[in-house]
């Protein structure tokens, strides 16, 4: 591992995706949110992805310089075509336009599809946290295979994320994300790169066998390639047994299928994002409520649980992340030789200085 400067990287970032079309204001924007993920310790949603998106703009996965089209408009909910553009654009976009819609009537409804890889969904719940809104945000993948429904060794579903974002006003937002799976992919990428270990057995080997070793995901020992998810032969496995695989399903219904994007499949491509965004404005829901002080309440009466043998206190949804942020932005982002070398080669190839 060595330490990477947010700023250092999130230049050659940008410079990357403007090589390949990208417009500087829109590098800019995927650059850094992919950095903002590994700040916040997503290190799977972060810059072991960049190689992985120049060649989806090569093989015209991913195409920059897309817009919203709005495909319906309901006032309070409205549904918009990505056209496989950049998730981290799109994905501020509709994000925005839910909250604008959710400040007007109270509650908003949105839907996206067709989007790229749209990047760690807790950076939409901690935006429209910033706008003192509650949101929720169903997430699936459409033609990317990965996890195996619990008692399966066969891929039927995509990672499939979950995130909700509650505002505090004197206090940082809580904010939940999670894949469905008991790993995301991208932390398995990163770990093949040579990053972070991985739990044990969140992984199923073509003999059914579970695992925490990469290759057996990826069917490859060669950790200098970029992986294609689409021809790994092993699984990941959901998270919670029986529960999580219930729920990865449900992500699927309202991310694919609700949205139009379509659910996870056989011969589904190209892959693309679905998400199904919900806002609420507490205080339009019950003016008369205490909602702020009911959560801070809450927080503190969590906070106070005696930790077990070994823990040093008891954490609330964002805490880790909030830490590891302050601390990679003085320390620079850690990232695994492989990841870094990636990087380079790729603005060798593009010419990139």
């Amino acid at each position: 591992m060595q330490r990477i400067a947010v700023e250092e990287l999130t230049g050659l970032v940008t410079a990357l995706f403007s090589a390949k079309g990208a417009s500087h204001g829109e590098a800019q924007d995927v650059a850094a949110s992919l950095v903002g993920a590994n700040l916040t310790g997503h290190d799977s949603h972060g810059v072991v992805r960049v190689p992985r998106y120049l060649d989806w703009i090569d093989d015209g996965t991913l195409r920059p310089g897309r817009e919203l089209d709005l495909v319906t408009d309901g006032g309070v909910f409205v549904l918009a075509d990505g056209g496989h553009g950049f998730g981290q654009t799109l994905g501020r976009r509709i994000v925005d336009l839910g909250i604008d819609r959710a400040s007007t009537h109270g509650v908003a409804i949105t839907a996206l599809r067709r989007s790229g890889h749209i990047g760690r969904i807790g950076e939409w719940a901690e935006r429209a946290a910033a706008a003192d809104l509650v949101s929720i945000h169903c997430v699936n993948v459409h033609g990317s295979v990965l996890v195996a429904p619990f008692g399966a060794r066969e891929k039927r579903f995509s990672t499939a994320p979950f995130a909700v974002g509650v505002p505090q006003p004197d206090a940082p937002p809580l904010i939940l994300d999670f894949a469905t799976s008991l790993v995301a992919e991208g932390k398995v990428l990163n770990a093949f790169k040579g990053g972070k270990a991985l739990p044990a057995d969140c992984i199923i080997a073509t003999d059914g066998q579970l695992t925490d070793d990469p290759c057996a995901f990826y069917g490859t020992t060669d950790r200098s390639v970029v992986p294609v998810t689409a021809k790994a032969p092993g699984a990941l496995v959901a998270m919670g047994l029986h529960k999580g695989s219930g729920l990865a399903f449900m992500m699927e219904l309202l991310g694919g299928a609700l949205t139009g994007g379509g659910t996870c499949g056989p011969d589904k491509t190209p892959v693309a994002n679905g998400m199904l965004s919900i806002y609420l404005d507490p205080h339009r829901l019950d003016p008369a409520n205490d909602f702020h002080g009911e959560v801070a309440r809450f927080v503190a009466w969590v906070r106070g649980a005696a930790p077990r043998p070994g823990i040093d206190e008891v954490l609330v949804p964002g805490d880790a992340e909030r830490r590891l942020r302050l601390e990679r932005t003085a320390e620079g982002v850690p990232l695994p030789v492989e990841v870094w070398r990636g990087l380079q080669n790729a603005a060798q190839r593009l010419g990139v200085r």
